[in-house]
């Protein structure tokens, strides 16, 4: 079966502070992406959100619908955010074809029936991240490169956060329904992303980990500002950030992650701050 997922459902503050390790990484935490010519989702509860990995090797890889959407084809009544972080791919909506090269992003809209994936060369297949949410209105399917994105430098190396925030799939530069997604490149001697840290309640996040170097990892902070939790990390996993969490991070080494996020506010800067000095 080339479609694997499984559900995660919504988890309060107070549930979330009793939690061990391993019941933390159960709930917020997406071991495994990528395996070769596999569909592998994750649909939370939170916002309807869907997130995943596809690597197409061997063969084309439909989207087909999955038990959980209730509904004939993927598309039906969601849109759909992807980011390859692999080898150079092929995306084909309804027969029309899209080459997707390493961090460049393909929005689909609502309504398509048809998503197949596949790689060019099977010695460096595509690996394709994707994330959906429910969708109201069907906008047009558009490939968005890194010279087409919204781009923003902030931090500095003295304070380990000096990154590069590339801005895909946003207001500005792709109309669509709720989804959001972005890639933040963390400059060498950078480690800590999102910080100062924020919450925001009107929508939830979901964050991609990868260009973690061999034998380093990611240490990843979740919770309320006052209460909070971590979770440790590997190369190409992701993370449910639950709207009333903080989101995160250090790593041994400088890295790269995608921002996905949906909910009912579109704009990118609603924000909570949280003062550094305040967490605990």
């Amino acid at each position: 079966m080339s479609i694997v997922y499984e559900t995660r459902y919504a988890s309060s503050p107070n549930e979330t502070k009793g939690m061990d390790t391993e019941a933390l990484r159960k709930n917020f935490l997406v071991e495994t992406l990528f395996e070769a010519d596999k569909i592998n989702l994750v649909y939370t509860h939170y916002d309807r959100y869907i997130a995943g990995g596809i690597q197409p090797v061997t063969k084309s890889l439909n989207l087909d619908t999955i038990d959980a959407l209730k509904a004939p084809y993927f598309l039906e009544r969601r849109e759909l955010g992807v980011i390859n972080i692999g080898g150079a791919g092929v995306i084909s909506v309804n027969g029309t074809s899209y080459d997707i090269d390493f961090k460049e992003a393909l929005y689909v809209g609502k309504g398509n029936e048809t998503v197949v994936f596949s790689s060019k060369n099977p010695d460096q297949p595509a690996k394709f991240y994707i994330n959906s949410a429910p969708a109201h209105h069907p906008y047009p399917t558009k490939k968005v490169t890194r010279a087409d994105a919204e781009v923003v430098e902030l931090g500095s190396l003295e304070t380990a956060n000096h990154r590069v925030i590339n801005k895909l799939l946003v207001a500005g530069v792709v109309d669509t329904c709720q989804l959001q997604m972005g890639m933040t490149e963390l400059k060498t001697g950078s480690v800590w992303n999102t910080m100062p840290a924020h919450t925001h309640d009107r929508r939830m996040e979901v964050y991609c980990y990868f260009e973690v170097p061999e034998g380093q990892s990611v240490c990843h902070f979740m919770g309320q500002p006052q209460e909070t939790r971590h979770i440790w990390m590997q190369n190409e996993q992701a993370v449910i950030s639950p709207p009333w969490s903080v989101h995160a991070g250090a790593a041994t080494a400088n890295y790269t992650f995608i921002w996905g996020m949906a909910g009912e506010n579109m704009d990118y800067s609603d924000m909570d701050g949280c003062a550094i000095t305040d967490l605990r």
